[in-house]
């Protein structure tokens, strides 16, 4: 028999007898030593990841930010952000106001519209940074609960919600369409409601509530 290489866990290798070569000990160096090559490579990374301190992190995320100021339901809201903040992200984490939802997040289901300088529009869907001193209306700014607008109201008194997620982007579309060009029939109001999606099939008394409004009006 000759001579064999095997691994010796403080030097390196080493030649030892065949003799001196059982099959157990072969298997428990060749062990040791894949557990030492794939587990090495991880704790250097994890070492690399620990160093990296939150704060750090922190202050790169701020580089580049730019100063916005937006008129929102009154009162005048600076921040310092990212230019690639969208005006949805801006209202609900920066200024606070949840109302708005964010929903699909591409402008499909209308959950986040609000209202610009008058205009609906969908919040996903621009950056903050666009709208400098322009005035913004979301739900908070509509009513409260001691003094609902009259289509909140209508909402309420017709049922027009179930699960209330969309049930703000479809009351802040339903009160912009008060000043919009749209006919007088159901179809005509389905057709102007068409952006706000309702995953729970409420549109039939969505429409009477948005209906009711208008015949008040």
């Amino acid at each position: 028999m000759s001579d064999e290489t095997v691994r010796d866990g403080v030097s390196g290798w080493k030649k030892v007898a065949a003799s001196q070569v059982s099959r157990r000990s072969f298997l428990s160096q060749i062990g040791a030593a894949g557990v030492a090559a794939t587990t090495l490579p991880l704790v250097g990374v994890a070492t690399a990841q620990a160093a990296v301190p939150v704060a750090q992190d922190e202050a790169e995320a701020m580089v580049g930010a730019i100063p916005v100021g937006l008129k929102v339901n009154g009162t005048m809201v600076n921040r310092k952000i990212d230019p690639r903040t969208t005006l949805l992200d801006f209202l609900r984490e920066r200024a606070d106001l949840t109302g708005t939802k964010k929903g699909c997040d591409h402008g499909q289901c209308g959950a986040c519209t609000v209202h610009v300088n008058g205009r609906r529009v969908n919040s996903c869907l621009t950056l903050a940074a666009m709208h400098e001193g322009d005035t913004i209306t979301t739900i908070e700014g509509l009513g409260d609960p001691d003094h609902l607008h009259p289509m909140q109201a209508s909402f309420v008194e017709h049922d027009g919600y179930q699960c209330g997620y969309c049930t703000s982007g479809q009351i802040m579309s339903a009160v912009a369409l008060l000043k919009e060009p749209c006919g007088p029939a159901d179809a005509d109001v389905k057709e102007s409601m068409s952006g706000n999606i309702c995953r729970c099939g409420a549109y039939p008394n969505i429409v009477a509530a948005v209906q009711y409004v208008r015949r008040q009006a």
